[in-house]
C-alpha cells in the first residue's frame, strides 16, 4: 500500500513535536490531516485521538501518528477502534518491528520521553517499513474481537 494520507493527533505534551512532525512530512509529500490541539493548554486526548482513529478506519487516512506525554493514554485510546493497531514505540527497533510483525498503522510516541529527532526518525522508520506477512498476518487476523470464535 503507498501511504499519501497520515492522520496526525496530539495533546497539548505532543503540540511542539506535532507541528515538527506535520513539517516534516508535508516536506515528504504527504497530505496531513491535524487532529491534534494546535495549543498547549491542557485537554484531553481522547477529544483528538478518536476523531483521527476514525479517519483511519474509515479510509480517509491511510496511517495514524499519535503523541501525548507517555504515548499510553494516546495508544490505548486508539486501541479502542477496531481497525486500528496502533504501537506505542520509544526506540526504532520497536517500530521496525511494530510495522514488520503487527502490521501497526497507528504509531504513538510518547513525547516527554523521546528527542525531536527521535521523533523524526521513528516516524520515517514507521513509513518505510513494510510488514511481513506470513505467520504474523494470520496472528494479526486474531485481534479484533470480532474475528475470534
Amino acid at each position: 500500500m503507498k501511504v499519501k494520507t497520515i492522520a496526525l493527533a496530539n495533546d497539548h505534551a505532543g503540540t511542539e513535536y506535532k507541528f515538527i512532525i506535520k513539517e516534516m512530512l508535508e516536506k515528504m509529500g504527504y497530505t496531513v490531516l491535524n487532529f491534534g490541539t494546535d495549543s498547549t493548554e491542557s485537554v484531553d486526548y481522547p477529544d483528538y485521538i478518536h476523531p483521527a482513529m476514525q479517519a483511519v478506519e474509515q479510509g480517509k487516512a491511510d496511517m495514524g501518528i499519535i503523541l501525548c506525554g507517555s504515548g499510553n493514554g494516546a495508544a490505548m485510546t486508539a486501541n479502542k477502534h477496531q481497525g486500528i493497531r496502533a504501537a506505542l514505540c520509544w526506540s526504532k527497533e520497536l517500530v521496525e518491528l511494530a510495522r514488520q510483525h503487527n502490521n501497526a498503522n497507528v504509531l504513538s510516541l510518547p513525547a516527554r520521553f523521546i528527542s525531536k529527532y527521535q521523533a523524526e526518525e521513528y516516524v520515517k522508520v514507521f513509513l518505510q517499513t513494510e510488514f511481513e506477512g506470513g505467520r504474523h498476518a494470520r496472528r494479526i487476523k486474531k485481534i479484533p474481537l470480532n474475528s475470534v470464535s
